[in-house]
């Protein structure tokens, strides 16, 4: 394990406890936000679940997109299985589908299968494109795969208009997210677009018709809704199509100084300045009161030291938030990924908040037991897994925001923004009175 003061990476060590899934799930995740489409595992029926879970995560509608799997038996996985696929894909034009993406599993790759060859050679018998994307589970996290796939998307589909929509934007990975409810996010990103004048050119992705895509290359500028992914899809579209990257260096909009910071950025560039500050004082405006009328209880939050354990996405803008508006202090921060982009934006937050907690980029889930045992706080912002791992250590509050997480929602609650806050903020409230809930009470039935 490599440690440069009290930044430790999990880059030396194999990691046996991983939050994060293979890049498998994270490219069939990507692949799974174009509507209408069909996804082709190339994979054993047991790694299909990946994308079967990637379908779910996506909030993909059965009724529109179609995931098929070849089902890779020993004999395939051992001497090849290529007459397979193709038998497959042919077999796929009876759903009369525009596109089929291949994704292709470990074994294949490992014994040489080149889905490449066979979707090159199978294109002209066949009434849909065909895309090959070589994401092996070896070929990283969950986070590498969505890249590898935003890679081949924006290649493949992209078409250079040339001329500029004017006041657009593009919008870049938003389900890179462990908001189990990124959809909100999503949502009030547009929403914030559309009270500024800004065309939203396309969303990659997210229910995103393949006809967006044409309209990629004549955005202004891109927005990535996620620090764990999708900065590489950014600069490969500032670089070949001049489409700028906003708000790169600053954290996503979660809390009041993140949220205004985000706005006005937004604002100073679309020339909307006054509509970016109504925006902030307005939702501040509103949270104050709210927080004020519903009576908020913040006595155990003030100066309790704290760990974040999360996706960079949801534990980075955490940090302004739980310290600098609810008064905790942050000891410890574990992030899942270790992303260049992200690290930047959490030391120069750090920095700015003269804050000094442990940091561990790519943490898997024994690192953060370990480093939640030696450190004790009294808060945790975390996941389920988190919940029960701290059982032993006597660690009083457990806040469950990020997935996996037994919280059940059905509607789309956003982190972001100030009705994001308020979100967070019950979430805290309602986490910590079920810490005083009787375990021990039996009910019994009244006859």
């Amino acid at each position: 394990m490599s440690t440069t003061g009290k930044f430790v990476t999990a880059t030396a060590e194999k990691c046996h406890d991983p939050y994060l899934r293979c890049a498998l799930y994270g490219a069939a995740q990507a692949a799974l936000g174009i509507s209408g489409c069909c996804v082709l595992s190339y994979a054993p029926q047991g790694c299909n679940m990946l994308v079967s879970s990637a379908f779910g995560w996506q909030d993909a509608d059965y009724t529109e997109t179609l995931t098929l799997c070849t089902k890779l038996c020993e004999n395939e996985i051992v001497h090849g299985g290529e007459e397979l696929l193709t038998r497959t894909i042919l077999e796929a034009q009876e759903f009369n589908v525009p596109i089929v993406f291949v994704l292709s599993s470990c074994g294949p790759e490992i014994v040489g299968d080149d889905i490449v060859a066979v979707c090159e050679d199978v294109r002209s018998q066949v009434n849909f494109d065909v895309v090959p994307i070589q994401c092996a589970g070896f070929r990283g996290s969950q986070y590498d795969g969505s890249d590898i796939a935003l890679d081949v998307l924006l290649k493949k589909l992209i078409v250079d208009r040339g001329q500029k929509i004017a006041k657009s934007v593009c919008l870049i990975a938003p389900y890179a997210n462990a908001n189990p409810t990124w959809m909100g996010d999503l949502e009030w990103v547009k929403g914030v677009l559309s009270r500024m004048g800004v065309e939203v050119t396309a969303t990659i992705t997210h229910q995103t018709a393949l006809s967006d895509f044409a309209r990629v290359s004549a955005s202004e500028a891109s927005l990535v809704l996620s620090h764990d992914c999708g900065h590489k899809a950014a600069g490969y579209l500032a670089s070949e199509f001049g489409v700028e990257q906003l708000c790169q260096d600053i954290p996503l909009p979660v809390g009041f100084t993140n949220t205004r910071r985000w706005l006005r950025e937004l604002g100073e560039r679309f020339g909307v300045g006054e509509v970016a500050d109504k925006l902030a004082n307005e939702g501040e405006k509103m949270v104050v009161e709210v927080c004020r009328r519903k009576g908020l209880e913040q006595f155990f939050m003030h100066r309790a030291p704290v760990a974040i354990v999360a996706d960079a996405t949801v534990g980075i803008p955490l940090v302004h938030f739980i310290s600098e508006d609810l008064e905790m202090v942050p000891q410890l921060i574990c992030l899942r990924s270790s992303q260049e982009v992200a690290r930047r934006v959490l030391e120069k937050e750090l920095k700015e908040l003269n804050l000094a907690p442990r940091v561990i980029y790519g943490a898997d889930v024994y690192q953060s037991k370990v480093a939640l045992a030696d450190l004790k706080p009294e808060i945790v912002f975390g996941s389920n897994i988190e919940k029960h791992a701290v059982e032993e250590l006597d660690i009083p509050f457990v806040f469950l925001l990020v997935s996996p997480t037994t919280r059940f929602r059905i509607i789309n609650r956003e982190y972001f923004g100030y009705t994001g806050m308020l979100n967070i903020i019950e979430f805290i409230q309602n986490d910590w009175r079920d810490k005083y809930r009787s375990r021990q009470r039996e009910y019994k039935a009244r006859w």
